[in-house]
Protein backbone atom coordinates (compact mmCIF):
# COMPACT_ATOMS: atom_id res chain seq x y z
CA UNK A 1 0.00 0.00 0.00
CA UNK A 2 1.49 3.36 -0.99
CA UNK A 3 2.22 6.22 1.35
CA UNK A 4 -0.37 8.42 -0.38
CA UNK A 5 -3.19 6.02 0.45
CA UNK A 6 -2.10 5.99 4.09
CA UNK A 7 -2.15 9.79 4.15
CA UNK A 8 -5.67 10.02 2.74
CA UNK A 9 -7.15 7.99 5.59
CA UNK A 10 -5.88 10.17 8.40
CA UNK A 11 -8.12 10.78 11.40
CA UNK A 12 -8.17 13.53 13.99
CA UNK A 13 -9.98 15.31 16.83
CA UNK A 14 -11.55 18.76 17.21
CA UNK A 15 -9.51 21.89 17.93
CA UNK A 16 -5.76 21.69 18.65
CA UNK A 17 -2.86 23.55 17.04
CA UNK A 18 -0.06 23.12 14.50
CA UNK A 19 3.24 24.16 16.10
CA UNK A 20 6.48 24.15 14.11
CA UNK A 21 7.77 20.58 14.42
CA UNK A 22 11.61 20.89 14.31
CA UNK A 23 11.77 17.09 14.00
CA UNK A 24 14.14 17.22 11.04
CA UNK A 25 17.00 17.77 13.50
CA UNK A 26 16.87 14.17 14.76
CA UNK A 27 14.26 12.16 12.81
CA UNK A 28 16.94 10.44 10.71
CA UNK A 29 19.40 9.97 13.57
CA UNK A 30 19.58 6.28 14.65
CA UNK A 31 19.61 5.47 18.36
CA UNK A 32 23.14 5.54 19.83
CA UNK A 33 24.43 4.58 23.26
CA UNK A 34 26.21 7.26 25.28
CA UNK A 35 29.02 6.67 27.84
CA UNK A 36 28.14 6.11 31.48
CA UNK A 37 28.36 9.10 33.79
CA UNK A 38 30.79 8.75 36.74
CA UNK A 39 27.82 8.87 39.12
CA UNK A 40 24.13 8.12 38.59
CA UNK A 41 21.30 9.55 40.68
CA UNK A 42 18.23 7.31 40.87
CA UNK A 43 15.22 9.07 42.49
CA UNK A 44 12.88 6.78 44.42
CA UNK A 45 9.86 8.79 43.22
CA UNK A 46 10.04 8.90 39.43
CA UNK A 47 6.58 7.49 38.80
CA UNK A 48 2.99 8.17 39.81
CA UNK A 49 2.08 6.53 43.11
CA UNK A 50 4.14 5.66 46.17
CA UNK A 51 7.94 6.07 45.99
CA UNK A 52 10.04 2.92 45.98
CA UNK A 53 11.73 1.75 49.18
CA UNK A 54 15.53 1.24 49.17
CA UNK A 55 16.85 -2.33 49.32
CA UNK A 56 20.51 -1.26 49.49
CA UNK A 57 22.75 0.50 51.98
CA UNK A 58 25.63 2.95 51.64
CA UNK A 59 28.84 1.19 50.64
CA UNK A 60 27.06 -1.80 49.09
CA UNK A 61 28.26 -3.00 45.70
CA UNK A 62 25.61 -3.70 43.06
CA UNK A 63 25.66 -5.13 39.55
CA UNK A 64 23.89 -3.71 36.53
CA UNK A 65 20.22 -4.72 36.54
CA UNK A 66 20.08 -5.63 40.24
CA UNK A 67 16.99 -4.43 42.17
CA UNK A 68 17.99 -1.55 44.45
CA UNK A 69 14.53 -0.43 45.63
CA UNK A 70 11.24 -2.30 45.97
CA UNK A 71 7.72 -1.19 45.10
CA UNK A 72 5.67 0.20 47.98
CA UNK A 73 2.30 -1.35 47.17
CA UNK A 74 0.40 -1.94 43.92
CA UNK A 75 0.60 1.63 42.57
CA UNK A 76 4.38 1.73 42.75
CA UNK A 77 7.34 0.18 40.93
CA UNK A 78 10.83 -0.99 41.88
CA UNK A 79 14.15 0.52 40.79
CA UNK A 80 17.12 -1.34 39.34
CA UNK A 81 20.81 -0.49 39.18
CA UNK A 82 21.52 1.19 35.82
CA UNK A 83 25.23 0.31 36.16
CA UNK A 84 27.65 -1.83 38.13
CA UNK A 85 29.12 0.17 40.98
CA UNK A 86 28.84 1.05 44.65
CA UNK A 87 26.15 2.93 46.57
CA UNK A 88 27.73 6.23 47.64
CA UNK A 89 24.72 7.75 49.40
CA UNK A 90 20.97 7.68 49.90
CA UNK A 91 20.05 11.33 50.20
CA UNK A 92 17.97 14.20 48.83
CA UNK A 93 18.44 15.17 45.18
CA UNK A 94 17.10 18.12 43.13
CA UNK A 95 14.15 17.52 40.80
CA UNK A 96 12.82 19.32 37.75
CA UNK A 97 9.64 20.44 39.52
CA UNK A 98 11.37 22.04 42.51
CA UNK A 99 11.29 20.07 45.77
CA UNK A 100 14.16 17.72 46.49
CA UNK A 101 13.40 14.02 46.68
CA UNK A 102 15.08 10.97 48.15
CA UNK A 103 17.47 9.28 45.72
CA UNK A 104 20.12 6.58 45.52
CA UNK A 105 23.56 7.85 44.44
CA UNK A 106 25.46 5.17 42.53
CA UNK A 107 29.18 5.58 41.85
CA UNK A 108 29.87 3.75 38.57
CA UNK A 109 32.85 1.39 38.30
CA UNK A 110 34.80 2.69 35.31
CA UNK A 111 36.57 -0.62 34.65
CA UNK A 112 33.35 -2.71 34.66
CA UNK A 113 32.05 -4.17 31.40
CA UNK A 114 28.54 -2.91 32.32
CA UNK A 115 27.02 -6.14 31.10
CA UNK A 116 23.59 -6.81 32.61
CA UNK A 117 24.33 -9.47 35.22
CA UNK A 118 20.95 -9.78 36.86
CA UNK A 119 18.14 -11.49 34.96
CA UNK A 120 15.67 -14.37 35.10
CA UNK A 121 14.51 -15.77 31.77
CA UNK A 122 10.78 -16.40 31.43
CA UNK A 123 8.60 -18.51 29.14
CA UNK A 124 6.08 -15.90 28.03
CA UNK A 125 3.81 -18.43 26.34
CA UNK A 126 3.32 -20.21 29.66
CA UNK A 127 2.48 -17.03 31.58
CA UNK A 128 -1.09 -16.13 32.40
CA UNK A 129 -2.51 -12.57 32.64
CA UNK A 130 -1.83 -12.23 36.37
CA UNK A 131 1.75 -13.43 35.94
CA UNK A 132 2.31 -10.89 33.16
CA UNK A 133 0.96 -8.09 35.34
CA UNK A 134 3.29 -9.10 38.18
CA UNK A 135 6.24 -9.33 35.77
CA UNK A 136 5.53 -5.86 34.37
CA UNK A 137 5.58 -4.41 37.88
CA UNK A 138 8.75 -6.33 38.74
CA UNK A 139 10.40 -4.78 35.66
CA UNK A 140 9.68 -1.29 37.01
CA UNK A 141 7.85 -0.29 33.84
CA UNK A 142 6.00 3.03 33.69
CA UNK A 143 4.58 5.15 30.89
CA UNK A 144 7.64 6.30 28.95
CA UNK A 145 5.75 8.96 27.02
CA UNK A 146 6.11 11.28 29.99
CA UNK A 147 3.20 10.40 32.30
CA UNK A 148 5.23 7.75 34.20
CA UNK A 149 2.07 5.96 35.37
CA UNK A 150 2.88 2.37 36.44
CA UNK A 151 2.19 0.22 33.38
CA UNK A 152 0.88 -2.83 35.25
CA UNK A 153 -1.92 -0.80 36.86
CA UNK A 154 -3.48 -0.14 33.45
CA UNK A 155 -3.64 -3.89 32.92
CA UNK A 156 -6.03 -4.18 35.85
CA UNK A 157 -8.95 -1.83 35.07
CA UNK A 158 -11.45 -0.78 37.76
CA UNK A 159 -14.17 -3.26 38.69
CA UNK A 160 -16.86 -3.50 36.03
CA UNK A 161 -14.63 -2.22 33.23
CA UNK A 162 -13.55 -4.47 30.36
CA UNK A 163 -10.65 -3.60 28.07
CA UNK A 164 -11.61 -4.26 24.46
CA UNK A 165 -8.88 -2.30 22.65
CA UNK A 166 -5.24 -1.56 23.36
CA UNK A 167 -4.17 1.70 21.72
CA UNK A 168 -0.45 2.01 21.11
CA UNK A 169 0.54 5.66 21.13
CA UNK A 170 3.13 6.40 18.46
CA UNK A 171 1.98 9.95 17.74
CA UNK A 172 4.85 11.81 19.40
CA UNK A 173 3.15 15.15 18.77
CA UNK A 174 5.59 17.31 20.78
CA UNK A 175 7.98 19.41 18.67
CA UNK A 176 11.62 18.26 18.51
CA UNK A 177 10.99 14.75 19.92
CA UNK A 178 11.69 11.75 17.67
CA UNK A 179 12.64 8.94 20.07
CA UNK A 180 9.32 7.11 19.54
CA UNK A 181 9.75 7.44 15.77
CA UNK A 182 13.14 5.73 15.98
CA UNK A 183 11.82 3.05 18.34
CA UNK A 184 9.10 2.11 15.85
CA UNK A 185 11.71 1.81 13.09
CA UNK A 186 14.53 0.18 15.06
CA UNK A 187 12.86 -1.84 17.85
CA UNK A 188 9.92 -3.22 15.90
CA UNK A 189 10.17 -6.84 17.07
CA UNK A 190 10.31 -5.83 20.74
CA UNK A 191 7.35 -3.50 20.20
CA UNK A 192 5.22 -6.24 18.65
CA UNK A 193 6.12 -8.64 21.51
CA UNK A 194 5.11 -5.94 23.99
CA UNK A 195 1.78 -5.41 22.24
CA UNK A 196 1.05 -9.14 22.35
CA UNK A 197 1.81 -9.18 26.08
CA UNK A 198 -0.51 -6.20 26.66
CA UNK A 199 -3.28 -7.95 24.70
CA UNK A 200 -2.88 -11.13 26.73
CA UNK A 201 -2.75 -9.34 30.07
CA UNK A 202 -5.77 -7.09 29.43
CA UNK A 203 -7.85 -9.60 27.46
CA UNK A 204 -8.36 -7.01 24.71
CA UNK A 205 -9.46 -8.27 21.31
CA UNK A 206 -7.43 -5.83 19.22
CA UNK A 207 -4.59 -3.33 19.26
CA UNK A 208 -4.26 -0.22 17.12
CA UNK A 209 -0.96 1.62 16.70
CA UNK A 210 -1.74 5.32 16.13
CA UNK A 211 0.99 7.28 14.35
CA UNK A 212 0.92 10.89 13.16
CA UNK A 213 1.19 11.24 9.40
CA UNK A 214 4.51 13.06 9.60
CA UNK A 215 5.93 9.57 10.27
CA UNK A 216 4.44 7.66 7.36
CA UNK A 217 7.65 5.66 7.01
CA UNK A 218 6.93 4.20 10.46
CA UNK A 219 3.34 3.34 9.48
CA UNK A 220 4.51 1.56 6.33
CA UNK A 221 7.31 -0.21 8.22
CA UNK A 222 4.96 -1.45 10.95
CA UNK A 223 2.35 -2.64 8.47
CA UNK A 224 4.99 -4.62 6.61
CA UNK A 225 6.06 -6.34 9.86
CA UNK A 226 2.60 -7.15 11.23
CA UNK A 227 1.46 -10.67 10.32
CA UNK A 228 -2.14 -11.12 9.21
CA UNK A 229 -2.92 -13.51 12.06
CA UNK A 230 -2.28 -10.79 14.67
CA UNK A 231 -5.18 -8.53 15.75
CA UNK A 232 -2.87 -5.52 15.45
CA UNK A 233 -3.14 -2.66 12.95
CA UNK A 234 -1.20 0.53 12.31
CA UNK A 235 -3.21 3.66 11.48
CA UNK A 236 -2.15 7.14 10.43
CA UNK A 237 -3.74 10.12 12.17
CA UNK A 238 -3.42 13.79 11.37
CA UNK A 239 -0.30 15.57 12.55
CA UNK A 240 -1.80 17.97 15.05
CA UNK A 241 -0.99 18.83 18.64
CA UNK A 242 -1.95 17.29 21.12
CA UNK A 243 -2.83 14.21 19.06
CA UNK A 244 -0.78 12.06 21.45
CA UNK A 245 -2.96 12.85 24.47
CA UNK A 246 -4.93 9.75 25.50
CA UNK A 247 -8.38 11.25 25.10
CA UNK A 248 -7.54 12.85 21.75
CA UNK A 249 -6.08 9.66 20.30
CA UNK A 250 -9.04 7.57 21.48
CA UNK A 251 -11.35 10.06 19.76
CA UNK A 252 -9.30 10.01 16.57
CA UNK A 253 -8.96 6.23 16.26
CA UNK A 254 -12.23 4.96 17.72
CA UNK A 255 -14.59 7.93 17.69
CA UNK A 256 -15.19 7.40 21.41
CA UNK A 257 -15.14 10.15 24.04
CA UNK A 258 -13.84 9.48 27.52
CA UNK A 259 -16.43 10.89 29.95
CA UNK A 260 -15.60 13.95 32.03
CA UNK A 261 -13.62 12.80 35.04
CA UNK A 262 -13.35 9.32 33.56
CA UNK A 263 -10.57 7.02 32.41
CA UNK A 264 -9.88 5.31 29.06
CA UNK A 265 -11.05 2.08 30.72
CA UNK A 266 -14.55 3.63 30.89
CA UNK A 267 -14.76 3.26 27.10
CA UNK A 268 -12.99 -0.11 27.03
CA UNK A 269 -9.51 1.17 26.16
CA UNK A 270 -5.99 0.97 27.58
CA UNK A 271 -3.37 3.29 26.08
CA UNK A 272 0.38 2.59 26.10
CA UNK A 273 3.29 4.50 24.62
CA UNK A 274 5.32 2.67 21.96
CA UNK A 275 8.48 3.05 24.06
CA UNK A 276 6.76 1.41 27.04
CA UNK A 277 5.64 -1.60 25.03
CA UNK A 278 8.99 -1.95 23.28
CA UNK A 279 10.67 -2.11 26.69
CA UNK A 280 8.03 -4.59 27.84
CA UNK A 281 8.75 -6.82 24.87
CA UNK A 282 12.49 -6.58 25.46
CA UNK A 283 12.69 -6.90 29.26
CA UNK A 284 10.03 -9.45 30.20
CA UNK A 285 11.44 -12.44 28.26
CA UNK A 286 14.78 -11.89 30.02
CA UNK A 287 13.31 -11.08 33.41
CA UNK A 288 15.14 -7.76 33.56
CA UNK A 289 14.29 -4.35 34.98
CA UNK A 290 14.10 -0.95 33.31
CA UNK A 291 17.56 0.63 33.61
CA UNK A 292 17.79 2.83 30.50
CA UNK A 293 15.58 4.54 27.95
CA UNK A 294 15.76 6.28 24.59
CA UNK A 295 15.91 10.09 24.89
CA UNK A 296 15.85 12.73 22.15
CA UNK A 297 18.38 15.48 22.84
CA UNK A 298 17.73 18.40 20.50
CA UNK A 299 17.20 22.11 20.12
CA UNK A 300 19.11 25.02 18.55
CA UNK A 301 21.60 25.15 21.43
CA UNK A 302 22.70 21.51 20.95
CA UNK A 303 25.73 20.94 18.73
CA UNK A 304 25.10 17.25 17.98
CA UNK A 305 21.39 16.47 18.41
CA UNK A 306 20.21 12.89 18.24
CA UNK A 307 18.43 9.97 19.87
CA UNK A 308 20.39 8.30 22.62
CA UNK A 309 20.09 5.26 24.88
CA UNK A 310 20.63 6.83 28.30
CA UNK A 311 21.00 5.08 31.69
CA UNK A 312 18.34 6.12 34.20
CA UNK A 313 19.91 8.54 36.65
CA UNK A 314 22.32 10.21 34.21
CA UNK A 315 22.76 13.87 35.28
CA UNK A 316 21.65 16.38 32.65
CA UNK A 317 24.99 18.15 32.87
CA UNK A 318 26.85 15.00 31.78
CA UNK A 319 24.33 14.23 29.03
CA UNK A 320 24.58 17.72 27.54
CA UNK A 321 28.37 17.64 27.70
CA UNK A 322 28.30 14.59 25.43
CA UNK A 323 26.22 16.31 22.74
CA UNK A 324 27.80 19.76 23.04
CA UNK A 325 26.02 22.61 24.81
CA UNK A 326 27.60 26.03 24.43
CA UNK A 327 27.21 29.22 26.45
CA UNK A 328 24.39 30.27 24.12
CA UNK A 329 21.86 28.00 25.88
CA UNK A 330 19.09 30.01 27.49
CA UNK A 331 16.75 27.29 28.72
CA UNK A 332 16.84 23.50 29.05
CA UNK A 333 13.52 21.69 28.98
CA UNK A 334 12.78 18.14 30.09
CA UNK A 335 10.30 16.65 27.62
CA UNK A 336 8.99 18.71 24.72
CA UNK A 337 8.59 22.49 24.63
CA UNK A 338 4.79 22.33 24.89
CA UNK A 339 4.30 20.25 28.05
CA UNK A 340 7.88 19.93 29.25
CA UNK A 341 9.39 21.63 32.26
CA UNK A 342 12.35 24.01 32.28
CA UNK A 343 15.02 22.99 34.77
CA UNK A 344 16.75 25.33 37.18
CA UNK A 345 19.71 22.99 37.69
CA UNK A 346 21.63 20.70 35.34
CA UNK A 347 22.22 18.38 38.30
CA UNK A 348 18.70 16.99 37.73
CA UNK A 349 18.93 13.37 36.52
CA UNK A 350 17.24 11.66 33.59
CA UNK A 351 14.32 9.65 34.97
CA UNK A 352 11.97 7.09 33.45
CA UNK A 353 9.62 9.95 32.51
CA UNK A 354 12.15 11.92 30.43
CA UNK A 355 11.52 11.37 26.71
CA UNK A 356 13.46 14.41 25.55
CA UNK A 357 15.86 17.17 26.50
CA UNK A 358 15.45 20.37 24.48
CA UNK A 359 17.94 23.23 24.78
CA UNK A 360 16.83 26.63 23.44
CA UNK A 361 19.10 29.56 22.71
CA UNK A 362 18.85 32.87 24.56
CA UNK A 363 17.72 34.68 21.41
CA UNK A 364 15.28 31.92 20.47
CA UNK A 365 11.85 33.38 19.58
CA UNK A 366 10.20 30.99 22.03
CA UNK A 367 12.20 32.61 24.84
CA UNK A 368 11.72 36.15 23.55
CA UNK A 369 7.91 36.03 23.88
CA UNK A 370 7.98 36.93 27.54
CA UNK A 371 6.25 40.31 27.91
CA UNK A 372 2.65 39.75 29.00
CA UNK A 373 -0.22 42.00 27.83
CA UNK A 374 -3.88 42.12 28.95
CA UNK A 375 -6.32 39.66 27.41
CA UNK A 376 -7.93 41.12 24.26
CA UNK A 377 -10.86 38.64 24.21
CA UNK A 378 -9.86 37.26 20.80
CA UNK A 379 -11.10 33.73 21.68
CA UNK A 380 -8.09 32.06 20.04
CA UNK A 381 -7.56 30.01 23.20
CA UNK A 382 -11.14 28.71 23.05
CA UNK A 383 -10.62 27.61 19.45
CA UNK A 384 -7.41 25.81 20.36
CA UNK A 385 -8.41 24.02 23.57
CA UNK A 386 -8.80 20.30 22.74
CA UNK A 387 -11.16 19.69 25.67
CA UNK A 388 -13.34 22.76 24.96
CA UNK A 389 -12.60 24.74 28.11
CA UNK A 390 -12.62 28.54 28.40
CA UNK A 391 -8.93 29.33 29.08
CA UNK A 392 -9.56 33.09 28.92
CA UNK A 393 -12.06 33.00 31.77
CA UNK A 394 -9.90 30.56 33.73
CA UNK A 395 -6.98 32.95 33.34
CA UNK A 396 -8.98 35.88 34.69
CA UNK A 397 -10.15 33.81 37.66
CA UNK A 398 -6.56 32.75 38.33
CA UNK A 399 -5.46 36.40 38.46
CA UNK A 400 -8.32 37.05 40.89
CA UNK A 401 -7.20 34.02 42.93
CA UNK A 402 -10.61 32.41 42.62
CA UNK A 403 -9.07 28.96 42.39
CA UNK A 404 -12.00 26.95 43.75
CA UNK A 405 -14.39 28.60 41.29
CA UNK A 406 -12.02 27.67 38.45
CA UNK A 407 -12.54 24.02 39.37
CA UNK A 408 -16.20 24.09 40.42
CA UNK A 409 -17.67 26.27 37.66
CA UNK A 410 -15.16 26.06 34.80
CA UNK A 411 -13.83 22.49 35.00
CA UNK A 412 -10.19 23.30 35.67
CA UNK A 413 -9.46 19.68 36.51
CA UNK A 414 -10.23 18.67 32.91
CA UNK A 415 -7.23 20.69 31.73
CA UNK A 416 -4.26 18.38 31.10
CA UNK A 417 -1.87 21.31 30.64
CA UNK A 418 -1.14 20.74 26.94
CA UNK A 419 -0.18 24.40 26.47
CA UNK A 420 -2.32 25.06 23.36
CA UNK A 421 -3.95 28.13 24.92
CA UNK A 422 -0.66 29.74 25.92
CA UNK A 423 0.84 28.95 22.50
CA UNK A 424 -1.85 30.82 20.54
CA UNK A 425 -2.33 33.72 22.96
CA UNK A 426 -1.31 36.98 21.22
CA UNK A 427 -0.96 38.63 24.62
CA UNK A 428 1.64 36.04 25.74
CA UNK A 429 -0.38 35.23 28.86
CA UNK A 430 1.19 32.16 30.55
CA UNK A 431 -2.16 30.44 30.95
CA UNK A 432 -0.79 26.94 31.46
CA UNK A 433 1.41 28.13 34.33
CA UNK A 434 -1.60 29.86 35.90
CA UNK A 435 -3.57 26.62 35.72
CA UNK A 436 -0.77 24.53 37.23
CA UNK A 437 -0.54 26.92 40.17
CA UNK A 438 -4.32 26.91 40.64
CA UNK A 439 -4.46 23.11 40.63
CA UNK A 440 -1.62 22.91 43.12
CA UNK A 441 -3.31 25.37 45.49
CA UNK A 442 -6.63 23.50 45.22
CA UNK A 443 -4.90 20.21 46.03
CA UNK A 444 -3.22 21.77 49.05
CA UNK A 445 -6.53 23.21 50.26
CA UNK A 446 -8.25 19.83 49.96
CA UNK A 447 -5.41 18.20 51.85
CA UNK A 448 -5.67 20.77 54.64
CA UNK A 449 -9.44 20.33 54.86
CA UNK A 450 -9.00 16.57 54.98
CA UNK A 451 -6.57 16.88 57.88
CA UNK A 452 -8.73 19.41 59.64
Amino acid sequence: MGLLSIFKRRRTFDHGIYPVEHKELTADRPIRRLPFAPELVIPLAQHKGAPAIPLVSVGQEVVRGEPIARADGFVSVPMHAPATGVIRAIALSPTADGPKTQAIFLKVYEAASQEVLYDLERDLDAMGPDEIVAAVQDAGLVGLGGAAFPSHVKMRPPSGRVIETVIVNGCECEPYLTCDHRIMLEQTDALIRGIRLALKATGAKQAIIGVEDNKLDAVAHLRARLSKDLPISAEAVETKYPQGAEKMLIKSLLGKEVPVGGLPADVGVAVYNVGTLAQMGDLLPQGRGLIERVVTVSGPAVDHPGNFLVPIGTPLRFLLEQVGLGDRAGEVILGGPMMGMAVASLDVPVTKAVSGVVALEREDPDLARRKVYPCIKCAECLKACPVSLNPSMLGELALARQYERMADAFHLDQCFECGCCAYVCPSNIPLTQYFRIAKSINRDQKRLKGNG
